[in-house]
């Protein structure tokens, strides 16, 4: 038997919700010979309180947590969903187990040739308590067209909503009360089974973990433009969600962040003039009310939150484009923001580009705020949702 630190192998190109060492064991062993442990994952040792903050007839419970400190980091829930398909079969139904560590054979085709793919969402906690998921369909189609990309089986739209209502409802007294934060949801499909020369994998493992978050920006971003990395080419994969994405970006966001910069935008690839992607989020811009964002044309992440900004932009009167950004219109809006999963809508304060430093409107009477309100009430249930795009989780 071989022991070995903690985290031993985290970093094999998940894009997890960040680390914590509160909630990672000291240590644990492992066969070398026989398998890798690849997610760490203690169990919670969290109790159970009674809230009666809802105005729901029942008191609702709540994990004994002080949701004022909540931030965007790792919080391991109670429960994951786990389901698997082999060679040529479909996804056979999955199950609700204790969150914990899971055994990988390392010639697994996610270790060696980074075949996987993630997908993001979130559960929203409504004031009388009940619990809301926001258009999961959306990323159930997206992980289909991301999966068929990397030659992976995949879920079908109906086993991918299901699974994300039992992992919720699983972990549903981890949904922070309304106004405190959300639970965000992880869907992961990997390829589990071994593979030596470059092929896909003989078995996919469909996995699904929840962590309860906060914001994951703190009040309006300071961007930098990147003009010598990219994060996606022409003919790649970043219009999908797989995990190779993630990973490169992480020299220019590192270094931007020494600096002060709260992200980072990255240009085209090809003649770097034209705006295309903050590291995990898409990007608008606002002139003389017309909203702007990079079309989606092969490099650009199909966001479902850019997609229901845009729509309900429409519904408000505005006109909206999606089309080629030259760093010039970037540099002339009046009004940028960013829309995402995690950043949900965040306006951006000011962006630097080489030496110029450009400032923003942001506050209260922005176009971005006003589609913030608007986007945040449909999810937590205090607008009406006319546009079926809710699901409750019962």
């Amino acid at each position: 038997m071989h022991t070995h630190r903690k985290y031993s192998l985290l970093c094999v190109g998940f894009l997890l919700l960040g680390v914590n060492e509160k909630y990672a064991p000291e240590r644990f062993e492992a066969e070398a010979n026989v398998s890798v442990i690849i997610l760490m994952a203690p169990p919670t040792g969290q109790t159970i309180s009674q809230t009666t903050g809802t105005s729901t007839a029942d008191a609702e419970t709540y994990a004994d947590f002080n949701w004022d400190e909540l931030g965007f980091g790792i919080v391991p829930t109670d429960y994951m969903y786990v389901m698997k398909s082999s060679e040529g079969e479909s996804f056979t139904k999955g199950n609700v187990t204790p969150f914990g560590n899971i055994e990988m054979n390392p010639y697994a085709g996610i270790l060696n040739y980074g075949q996987g793919l993630i997908e993001g969402l979130k559960a929203y906690r409504k004031e009388d308590g009940r619990v809301l998921l926001f258009r999961p369909e959306q990323n159930a189609q997206r992980l289909k067209i991301g999966a068929e990309r990397m030659c992976m089986s995949s879920p079908s739209v109906e086993q991918f909503v299901e699974a994300v209502k039992q992992t919720v409802r699983a972990n549903k007294h981890w949904v922070p009360p309304q106004g405190k934060g959300s639970l965000y949801v992880r869907p992961l499909l990997i390829g589990s089974g071994p593979v030596l020369g470059l092929c896909p994998a003989p078995e996919y493992t469909f996995l699904i973990y929840a962590s309860p978050v906060g914001n994951y920006h703190k009040g309006p971003l300071n961007l930098v433009v990147e003009d010598k990395l990219h994060r996606a080419t022409p003919g790649g994969t970043g219009d999908i969600k797989t995990v190779a994405n993630y990973s490169p970006v992480c020299k220019a966001l590192t270094e931007a962040r020494a600096k002060g910069f709260s992200d980072v935008l990255f240009l085209d690839a090809v003649t770097k003039k034209y705006i295309e992607e903050v590291s995990t989020c898409n990007i608008f811009i606002v002139k003389d009310d017309v909203i702007s964002t990079p079309a989606t044309v092969g490099t650009i992440l199909p966001g479902i939150t850019r997609k229901s900004i845009i729509e309900i932009a429409l519904d408000f009167g505005y006109q909206v484009e999606e089309r080629t950004i030259p760093m010039e219109d970037l540099l002339e809006a009046d009004e940028v923001f960013c829309t995402g999963t995690a950043v949900v809508v965040s306006p951006v304060g000011c962006i630097t580009y080489q030496d110029k430093r450009v400032e923003y409107k942001t506050g209260a009477e922005t176009v971005s705020q006003k589609l913030y309100v608007m986007l945040t009430g449909i999810q937590t249930g205090r607008v009406e949702d006319k546009l079926g795009w809710t699901v409750e989780v019962v």
